[in-house]
């Protein structure tokens, strides 16, 4: 049996229960401090790191009595982000065992607070969390590492669904999940279900087996230029079309893209609109808040028309390298753009009800201009 310290996150008890999978009610642990270290903030993620600090003192909690078993789901959640065991002595003399970074792999930057990153970001990480170590005994910590963009996006999405406006009026009845299997999981995921629902009636439907896919929360933003009545649109190869066996799979679209954690939607449609256009917005007006297919996909969509400047020569090439994007942009006319979405040449569907809505409240945001 060995003595564990922890300093930074898994000091937040949820986060711990869904790590070690028991209640901390059968976990010994107690107060603890260990000297001449400190603890900072990661620049590059949500997260902290510790520090040799000759004077300073990390507080933090002692686990006792660690069983193998408990070792191994600890390594493989801390080594996800390339954290490894390192013994140390503590403020009363007994040794510990922490986990340190691996040299040179995160930035420090200010002092850790535990209160604060709970306020921020502890609901985000336990759903980050109960995914990571969903993968044990199938994916190696390394593989896990690589994903982790991905996972801390797809539970930063469930946190911001437990604050979705819509569902007024609608059933709010039981569901049993009798079973839940991971199918695939990388850049997007797949997930296998068997279930049971309430139907309207108050009966329980027979067991049903369902997938859905797993994907992000996306920002998506029309530009519209209110002087000069046009908008610009991207294209794009796409491959949903490209699988569909499609024609055309290079596709116009607004600008769009994922919500990345931490970030508010209006956001990342601003951000979006720097990097794939070069665009600075003014005014953004929310168009809608909608899933792409609810009947099959967690992909949810925050769709903005924003106000911009769009000179002629305000078009060209975009998108980030890092990204593989390789992105061309257009202008056209408000009467083009309706021409398109009322001709259907337009297949992308955010694109189609963005028009709509810019058809309704174009005069308004022309007289305000």
């Amino acid at each position: 049996m060995r003595n564990l310290f922890f300093y930074g996150t898994l000091r937040h008890l949820p986060l711990l229960e869904i790590v070690m999978d028991a209640p901390t009610s059968a976990l010994d642990l107690q107060r603890a401090e260990l000297p001449d270290h400190a603890v900072f903030s990661v620049a590059e993620g949500p997260f902290p790191m510790i520090c040799a600090e000759q004077g300073a003192q990390a507080d933090g909690v002692i686990l006792r009595n660690v069983s193998q078993a408990q070792i191994d789901r600890l390594d493989f959640y801390e080594g996800s982000f390339a954290y490894d065991l390192h013994q140390v002595t503590m403020a009363d003399g007994q040794t510990a065992e922490v986990y340190f970074p691996q040299p040179g792999q995160w930035t420090a930057q200010d002092p850790w607070s535990l209160e604060a990153w709970e306020a921020d970001w502890a609901e985000m990480s336990c759903h980050a969390a109960r995914e990571v170590m969903g993968y044990m005994g199938t994916r190696d910590r390394d593989a896990v590492a690589a994903m982790f963009p991905m996972i801390r996006a797809r539970a930063a999405s469930k946190v911001r669904a437990a604050q979705s406006l819509h569902g007024e009026g609608t059933l709010e009845g039981r569901i049993d999940v009798t079973a839940r299997q991971r199918a695939y999981a990388h850049f997007f995921a797949l997930d296998d279900y068997r279930l049971r629902h309430e139907r309207f009636d108050g009966s329980l439907s027979e067991e049903m087996a369902r997938a859905v896919f797993i994907a992000t929360d996306a920002a998506i933003l029309l530009p519209y230029d209110p002087i000069r009545d046009r908008v610009l649109l991207v294209e794009q190869m796409r491959m949903g079309p490209l699988a569909r066996g499609d024609r055309a799979c290079w596709q116009l679209e607004p600008i769009a893209g994922h919500v990345d954690p931490g970030e508010t939607p209006i956001d990342a449609a601003r951000r979006e609109a720097q990097e794939e256009a070069g665009l600075t917005l003014g005014a953004v007006e929310a168009v809608a808040q909608v899933y792409a297919s609810p009947g099959n996909s967690t992909e949810f969509y925050y769709i903005f028309c924003g106000l911009a400047d769009l000179p002629d020569n305000v078009t060209g090439l975009g998108g980030l390298s890092t990204e593989h994007e390789d992105i061309r942009s257009h202008l056209l006319s408000f009467d083009a753009l309706m021409t398109l979405v009322e001709g259907m040449g337009a297949a992308n569907a955010p694109l189609v009800l963005a028009a709509f809505w810019l058809a309704r409240n174009r005069d308004r945001l022309r007289g305000t201009a």
